[in-house]
């Protein structure tokens, strides 16, 4: 299964999956002209669309790419009359398949009340959205801290090796907030390094691992919900 990471609007991405028979699904196509030039170029079928959340620059693309491809769009099942068009309601913990695609759907309030991230177990492969960043985590819009910390802690007992494709390239700005109250730590700042020469090349910083964020994600570090509500705060006006 092949992740290709594309760039959407300012700061988004979009990811197109496809097996070994051409058959392809976006995760929260932003707008629909960077996909379908993909597809075009490499001949895929694009089978379904899945979002993680019911924000414009998630399902920005959808109605066209529904039309264009006959897809199927894919989101949980509370916000049905958020993201149009849903074909497939799916709910947490369950897990959704269809041909070589499976992935388990997570609840995960905070972002939005509606917010799941798509886990592709076999192949270790983690759909964030807006709530898990490189290096962050969403602003809580309709949720509480309470309910992003418990989200972000679903996230903790995934495969260390499992990889994190989230909604933004944000992680440089990120790392600067985590450095700032996080100055010791040692793999915070070798990941700094990395992630400097990576945007030097001008390449997506993204994906991250669950092993890196365990390490030096200072949101997934809060030891009490206290101390992540502090630092939540803090970043909203950082």
């Amino acid at each position: 299964m092949n992740v290709e990471i594309i760039k959407c609007l300012k700061d988004n991405y979009s990811y197109l999956i496809t097996d070994s028979d051409r058959n392809s699904i976006v995760i929260d196509p932003s707008e629909s002209d960077p996909i379908i030039k993909i597809i075009e170029k490499k001949k895929l079928n694009l089978k379904f669309i899945l979002n993680t959340h019911h924000h414009f620059d998630h399902i920005g693309g959808n109605d066209e790419l529904k039309k264009k491809y006959s897809s199927e769009i894919v989101g949980f099942k509370k916000d049905k009359d958020r993201i149009p068009g849903i074909d497939i309601s799916v709910s947490d913990n369950e897990v959704w398949k269809s041909g070589n695609f499976e992935a388990k759907i997570i609840y995960i309030p905070g972002h939005t009340s509606g917010h799941i991230a798509f886990y592709f177990y076999k192949n270790e492969i983690l759909f964030s959205g807006d709530t898990l960043f490189s290096l962050g985590c969403g602003r809580v819009f309709e949720g509480t801290h309470e309910d992003m910390y418990n989200s972000l802690s679903k996230f903790k007992s995934l495969p260390p090796s499992t990889k994190v494709y989230c909604g933004h390239e944000y992680t440089y700005n990120n790392s600067l907030f985590c450095i700032k109250y996080d100055s010791e730590n040692i793999m915070l700042k070798k990941k700094i390094i990395e992630i400097e020469k990576k945007l030097r090349k001008k390449e997506p910083t993204i994906p991250s691992t669950i092993k890196d964020e365990l390490e030096c994600n200072i949101f997934l570090r809060a030891k009490t919900l206290a101390e992540f509500s502090k630092l939540r705060d803090l970043k909203d006006n950082f």
